[in-house]
């Protein structure tokens, strides 16, 4: 049985946030033809969408693996080693903090909806799992990601070793502290009432990749046939 999210308050015992939320925004954009985080969706830059969703969800959000010229959206946390993808932008963004847990949401993915990253926290919190990562489909999904401050020297381990795979960092990481990487399946959450989408879209939607220019105008579509709904 799947336990509901509490309302007791996101802080540890010196009162400190115990979670907070980055953007990944450091991709090179080559499909897209132009800086993607700037994009419009919904009226407003991709970065700035995601920064909201972070913000609904309860979190404090930065921009992790940007440049600076995102800083107008929210504090940048730029790569010690840029060039490395998303995981290096991932352990710049955990050595930058002391919070316990932070949650990773990528510029392109403008159609998740808050709600899943309220669960995935709240399981994280209430599990202990280094990594909670969510399915659709059956198919285990790399972002968004919960992860345990603790598993930044893991990461960086993969990362400085050429391997800067997400997803098999992740499971490397988990297995090294004799866990399984958490994967919670998006349409059960749905089920039990956990996880809704404000326009109803359909879960398989959720992950549209908005990486082209057709893939925006079909995340716009879907937005569009949802609100109108």
């Amino acid at each position: 049985m799947l336990d509901s999210p509490t309302k007791s308050g996101p802080f540890d015992s010196m009162g400190q946030a115990d979670a907070l939320g980055f953007v990944l925004a450091g991709g090179h954009s080559s499909r897209m033809g132009a800086d993607k985080a700037l994009e419009l969706f919904a009226g407003q830059p991709l970065v700035a969408h995601a920064v909201s969703v972070l913000r609904q969800a309860g979190l404090t959000a930065s921009i992790a693996g940007a440049r600076s010229l995102l800083a107008a959206f929210a504090p940048v946390v730029e790569d010690s080693q840029p060039g490395m993808g998303p995981l290096g932008g991932i352990c710049a963004a955990l050595a930058s903090t002391s919070a316990c847990l932070s949650v990773f949401l990528p510029v392109d993915l403008p159609l998740l909806p808050a709600s899943l990253l309220v669960f995935l926290l709240h399981h994280a919190r209430t599990t202990g799992s280094a990594v909670t990562l969510c399915s659709v489909n059956g198919f285990a999904q790399s972002f968004p990601a919960v992860l345990r401050r603790e598993i930044l020297p893991l990461l960086q381990s993969e990362l400085e070793a050429g391997r800067g795979g997400c997803y098999s960092a992740f499971q490397a990481a988990a297995a090294s502290l004799g866990q399984p990487v958490s994967v919670l399946p998006v349409e059960l959450l749905i089920q039990s009432g956990h996880v809704a989408h404000p326009g109803d879209l359909i879960a398989a939607r959720w992950f549209l990749n908005v990486n082209a220019p057709e893939d925006l105008r079909r995340a716009e579509a879907a937005r569009f046939s949802a609100s109108a709904a």
